[in-house]
């Protein structure tokens, strides 16, 4: 259900900001706003809105996916806590994935940026923690356990970080999945025992 309300909230609020420019204006991110004049809420507004439709359904779409694995996953661990968790997963990886772009941005007003993909990340990463082998359609056709699409998607939005040749924000990509990953061992460090059985059960 937490998947859910936050699909129906940032479609809800991304629709509003494709109908009104000063409403993407005020929530969209923006380091000079956030540091120079204390806009601190655009650290989570953000990701609440999306650059056109297809940016907004990709993004829930791969939320649908996984965030309702990612609830079974905490659920099976947590119980009761699960859905804090989640939020605290979800939140923590949009917070996560503005760091660079804050200090590297700081004094750049135009640069803006929108999109849960930073959050997406994370939760698509927390589901690869707990199921490494389990695959994960590439370009939703080829089947890739989902340990090398990780490794794979954590090489590219790297280099195309580095190579900064188009317009998207691919080291919010990077340290959100990272967040992603590490969250479920700040919870419980013992996790991570489990997931390295799990990576090499086939041997």
């Amino acid at each position: 259900m937490i998947t859910w309300l936050i699909i129906g909230v940032t479609t809800l609020v991304s629709y509003m900001a494709f109908q009104n420019a000063g409403l993407m204006a005020k929530l969209q991110f923006n380091a000079v706003e956030i540091i120079q004049h204390k806009q601190y809420y655009r650290l989570i507004s953000h990701a609440f809105v999306h650059a056109n439709w297809p940016h907004l359904i990709v993004n829930m779409l791969v939320l649908y996916f996984f965030g309702r694995n990612m609830e079974y996953y905490l659920s099976a661990n947590f119980d009761n806590r699960a859905n804090a968790y989640f939020l605290i997963l979800y939140f923590g990886g949009i917070l996560a994935s503005n760091i660079w772009s804050l200090i590297k941005n700081k004094n750049n007003y135009y640069y803006n940026a929108v999109g849960a993909s930073g959050a997406v990340s994370a939760v698509l990463f927390g589901t690869i923690f707990f199921a490494p082998l389990q695959s994960i359609l590439l370009f939703a056709i080829v089947p890739v356990p989902g340990i090398l699409f990780a490794l794979g998607y954590l090489l590219y939005s790297y280099q195309m970080g580095k190579n900064k040749k188009d317009n998207v924000a691919h080291d919010a990509h990077f340290l959100g999945a990272l967040f992603g990953f590490i969250f479920p061992i700040l919870l419980k460090p013992e996790l991570f025992s489990q997931f390295i059985d799990k990576l090499f059960a086939f041997i």
